[in-house]
């Protein structure tokens, strides 16, 4: 799957840390080339580091609507992108301010909205976008309400996408994970009080790795999904199912 990605050119958003971060290494360790944009600098050089002839990191607050657009139009023709920048400001309802709904709005769905619009003249015919969803647009979890909200608009969005680009033959998928145990999803998740109901409803009994997700999306990146189009793939070790 990953030596298919050898030669092709890849962007993917919110590279700067978890899922981002080891996907960029990842593709970058396969021979593709990867336009990893992040927004603080300080991760640009932990970036080139690991693979510096296959990554190029690009400094970019996904913000800044018209920043972004003039920016991505300098980009070299893509075989994929990946969007993958997202926030989480876990809440309960009542507590929600219009600044942590803006925020979720602008980044979840305006942002991603913002650039596969602007990089469609640049993603050539027959390329893969994968957006990273979560479980989370079609199940409820407490203190995730805008968050939610935001990821189903995703998966709505993932389906548009996937009818209007198929002339194209650019495919559309995003991957939806349940907890991922990046850094941050350790840090949230250690305590059993909070993560025991949850895992008891997975019948696998465990949360997302990293790679796993990594490797989820390399396979739609790649041709071996090349008639999977418009789908959710779901991470979530069968708790749909529980």
């Amino acid at each position: 799957m990953w030596s298919d990605l050898a030669g092709k050119v890849i962007l993917v958003t919110g590279a700067g840390a978890g899922i981002g971060h080891a996907l960029v290494r990842q593709l970058a360790s396969s021979g593709a080339t990867v336009i990893a944009v992040v927004r603080k600098e300080e991760q640009l050089k932990e970036l080139v580091s690991y693979y510096p002839k296959y990554i190029q990191p690009l400094l970019l607050d996904l913000s800044e609507w018209q920043k972004v657009r003039e920016v991505l139009a300098k980009v070299p023709l893509l075989d994929g992108l990946v969007n993958n920048a997202g926030v989480a400001i876990i809440k309960p309802f009542e507590e929600l301010t219009e600044q942590d709904f803006d925020t979720h709005f602008n980044v979840n769905i305006k942002a991603v909205f913002n650039v596969t619009q602007a990089l469609l003249p640049r993603l050539r015919d027959g390329s893969s976008i994968v957006n990273v969803s979560s479980i989370a647009s079609s199940r409820s979890f407490g203190g995730h309400t805008a968050y939610s909200a935001t990821k189903a608009a995703l998966d709505s969005l993932t389906k548009s996408l996937a009818l209007e680009l198929g002339p194209r033959k650019i495919r559309v998928n995003s991957v939806n994970p349940t907890v991922v145990l990046t850094k941050m999803g350790r840090d949230n998740w250690t305590d059993p009080a909070k993560s025991g109901p949850l895992l008891a409803h997975i019948p696998l009994n465990r949360f997302c790795e990293v790679y796993e997700v990594v490797d989820a999306t390399g396979y739609l990146l790649s041709s071996k999904s090349s008639f999977v189009n418009g789908h959710h793939i779901l991470l979530e070790g069968g708790y749909a199912v529980s």
